[in-house]
């Protein structure tokens, strides 16, 4: 379905390009309405721009990622807490889990932001130059555009001069027996449950896997965890992914080094057949949970018929400056990045932004120190390389951890598993990586990224500010202190 709100200026100018009159011709279109959707400024007033949008509007983040799990993971900390208190000499019963109440405070709020944005771009004065287009879009040619509304409407055919692809990615589903046959969530669907299911089964060894395994156990769901590999969280720093593994090992039926085969359903549930180091097994649940990885929506798009080249992992092709290999189209977020985070997306978005507004003073997109977080129990934050990484770089480097267990705010908490590790280079003393996992990750590990983006070295960083005493932060600056610089 397509909203055109009432609006002055110029008329179409597909008769001005030999187009068929009847095809709308747009000076820009943008596919998507996550980071894409925040280009749009008074400066671009004066063009006449379309937003195509086959989902809900805010794309992942708002709707089925960072936002919701990241409010489901608070409640599940809350929730968490008696299991801990009684070595801080405070004895807490958790008393009930109101799942439909935790549910809907989340998406009582999520859901009205997601509609205010779509009427805000139909309705709202400051954008009678947008039409806005509610469906499916897919290239028949370069610079055409094919879009077939949601309402069940004809398809609509536009061209236009300039296209900004941020379509994201969705949810994989593996290719194993029978998985289709038998009902299963994935992280788009699984937080909008009736009810809290008595047990679950996580086909997934990722940031997924671990985010919503912390979130149901904490529920007080049963849950296995289903892992390709022989760790967790794999892409993490070696001694992360070692530690995590371990304690995940404590709290769920953690299955490492199985392959999913089959998939069948019970009459209450799921059976998935496994293959594994002892052999054939099953596992048996309420709820399947697919959490495999996601995969950029390139492919409905069909790229390739406007001349856009795909990498073999399905993203997108662009250039420093964000630009596709076609001229005219642009690419930002999920779609194009293999970062698939939130915080790159919107990085994108603002040199995507800059980029059409001055074409000829383009500016380049900064990928050097991306950082990422994992919000399970215990966190996790990380950027730059990994020890692993180093080792095979051929790089001089040295690493240096330091325990939660060692600062006093460690001490205060009875943190016995956290730590932070530093990875710098002997010489200059610049920090090469960073990895944490213990509480407030995410917040703790800031000042290196901080002293990686602005070339601070360790002993700088370390020597030339105060740290408060005693406070969460120490970690890191114990950490540095204890590189073996030259």
């Amino acid at each position: 379905m397509r909203y055109t709100p009432a609006r002055p200026g110029r008329e179409c100018a597909a008769a001005d390009m030999g187009l068929d009159e009847d095809v709308a011709h747009y000076d820009l279109v943008i596919i998507g309405t996550g980071s894409g959707n925040s280009i749009l400024d008074p400066r671009f007033a004066d063009l006449r721009v379309a937003i195509v949008e086959r989902g809900v509007f805010g794309g992942t983040c708002l709707n089925v990622g960072c936002i919701p799990t990241k409010m489901f993971v608070h409640a599940a900390d809350v929730a968490a807490t008696p299991s801990k208190s009684s070595r801080l000499g405070v004895d807490e019963t958790l008393d009930r889990v109101r799942w439909p109440d935790i549910r809907d405070r989340i998406f009582g709020r999520i859901d009205p932001i997601a509609e205010g944005g779509r009427k805000y771009r139909q309705e709202h004065p400051d954008n009678v130059n947008v039409t806005v287009y509610n469906g499916n879009a897919r290239f028949t040619a370069p610079r055409e555009l094919e879009i077939t509304p949601n309402d069940g409407s004809p398809a609509e055919t536009v061209t236009a001069d300039r296209f900004v692809l941020a379509a994201g990615g969705r949810a994989v589903v593996p290719d194993i027996e029978g998985i289709h046959d038998v009902h299963f969530h994935t992280s788009d669907t699984v937080m909008r449950l009736d009810e809290l299911p008595g047990s679950i089964t996580i086909l997934g060894s990722g940031f997924v896997a671990a985010e919503f395994a912390h979130v149901f156990s904490s529920f007080g769901v049963q849950v296995t965890l289903i892992a390709r590999s022989g760790a967790l969280l794999r892409g993490e720093d070696r001694d992360v992914s070692l530690r995590f593994t371990q304690l995940a090992q404590e709290r769920w039926d953690v299955r490492l080094d199985r392959k999913a085969v089959r998939a069948e359903s019970l009459d209450a549930g799921v059976r998935l057949h496994l293959e594994g180091p002892q052999g054939a097994e099953t596992v048996d649940s309420d709820l399947l949970l697919v959490a495999t990885g996601r995969t950029p929506n390139s492919d409905q798009l069909d790229v390739a018929a406007a001349g856009i080249e795909v990498l073999p992992s399905g993203h997108v092709k662009v250039d420093e400056y964000q630009r596709t290999t076609a001229d005219g189209v642009w690419a930002l977020g999920d779609i194009s990045s293999p970062y698939e985070l939130k915080h790159v997306a919107n990085h994108e978005a603002r040199v995507v932004q800059h980029n059409l507004l001055h074409p000829d003073d383009l500016q380049a997109a900064d990928h050097r120190f991306v950082p990422h977080a994992v919000f399970t129990s215990p966190q996790i934050a990380s950027v730059g390389i990994t020890e692993q990484e180093a080792e095979r770089s051929g790089i001089s480097w040295v690493a240096s951890s330091q325990a939660y267990a060692g600062i006093a705010y460690g001490w205060a908490m009875e943190d016995t598993t956290g730590f932070a590790k530093v990875i710098a280079d002997p010489d200059t003393g610049l920090i090469l990586g960073a990895h944490i996992i213990g509480p407030q990750a995410p917040t703790v590990i800031q000042p290196l990224i901080q002293a990686m983006s602005f070339g601070l070295d360790a002993r700088a960083v370390a020597r030339g500010q105060y740290w408060i005493h005693p406070g969460m932060p120490e970690v890191v600056e114990n950490a540095l202190l204890s590189l073996p610089l030259s």
